[in-house]
């Protein structure tokens, strides 16, 4: 038997899909926009939801969790409701669509580049599909914790 202990195979396996680092423009106002770099990142241990770190020049970075089905929807149509709405822009010079993130503190709109992001999300699905997504989720521990609600006595 063979062992290797070689430090570049103790290291964590690589991602099965890289995370993607994405130049979107921030509307600031109607007529003001502000570049930004958005990092994507997928872990196939939690596949339904995507991780989104807005990277600031200077300060520490917002980081919003998104369903992938909303990202994917938003892509070709109105998609999500509430904090996260995603949809496209009327056609033109470059396929673009909106996203908006909303809560008490922040509201924020991002043109997001279409084509870039599709092939990212296609990726994604090539890893974990739609329909195997919600798999790995303990449905009746996640249940018993809404039914009972918290505090709730426990045998």
């Amino acid at each position: 038997m063979h062992r290797d202990q070689s430090p570049l195979r103790a290291r964590s396996a690589p991602e099965l899909v890289p995370s993607l680092y994405l130049d979107i423009d921030q509307l600031v106002d109607e007529f003001t926009r502000q570049p930004i770099t958005a990092k994507f990142r997928f872990d196939p241990d939690m596949p339904a939801v995507i991780t989104v770190e807005f990277v600031a020049e200077r300060g520490p970075g917002l980081v919003w969790r998104i369903g992938r089905e909303l990202l994917h929807r938003g892509l070709t149509a109105m998609s999500g409701c509430g904090d996260v709405r995603m949809w496209p822009m009327a056609p033109g010079e470059r396929p673009s669509s909106w996203l908006l993130l909303e809560s008490t503190e922040v509201e924020a709109l991002f043109e997001v580049p279409i084509p870039p992001l599709a092939d990212w999300l296609d990726a994604t699905y090539r890893v974990t599909s739609a329909e195997a997504e919600m798999a790995g989720l303990d449905w009746d521990g996640f249940l018993v914790g809404l039914l009972d609600g918290p505090g709730a006595a426990s045998e």
